[in-house]
């Protein structure tokens, strides 16, 4: 179920990134090179600079991975105790009709991504403040 999600989200996180640090480039690079920075020595600047724009990136690919039902059916089924995940578990208790159980793990996946995606906002906030 790993597996499928990883490919599941893995173009999604190479599009955004591949695109997040093609503007980095564009930006940079005849700088860069005027500083003799070849490709390679100026993956390392560009990844630096880009962290917040990839932070970003890596949140899409959380949630998107987080909300994913389809895939995560297909391969691992939905087996109590072995397979079975909270988006699984909402649909199955949607489908036998329990909805205030399928409303209350909505809630706790919605706060579980919630703070997430607070932590990372803090976690940004710190760097800028300590001069990132």
């Amino acid at each position: 179920m790993v597996i499928a999600q990883t490919l599941l989200i893995a173009p999604i996180l190479a599009a955004l990134s591949r695109q997040a640090m093609e503007q980095l480039w564009e930006e940079y690079a005849e700088q860069l090179r005027s500083f003799g920075a070849g490709p390679w020595r100026a993956v390392p600047t560009l990844l630096w600079d880009g962290r917040f724009a990839l932070l970003t990136v890596l949140l899409a690919g959380f949630g998107r991975a987080s909300a994913e039902v389809g895939a995560v059916m297909v391969v691992g089924g939905n087996i109590e105790g072995f397979t079975r995940v909270m988006t699984t578990a909402i649909a199955l208790e949607t489908s036998k009709g329990d909805l205030p159980l399928a409303l209350a793990l909505g809630g706790i996946l919605m706060a579980i991504v919630l703070a997430v995606n607070v932590a990372a906002q803090l976690l940004r906030g710190v760097a800028v403040q300590a001069g990132g």
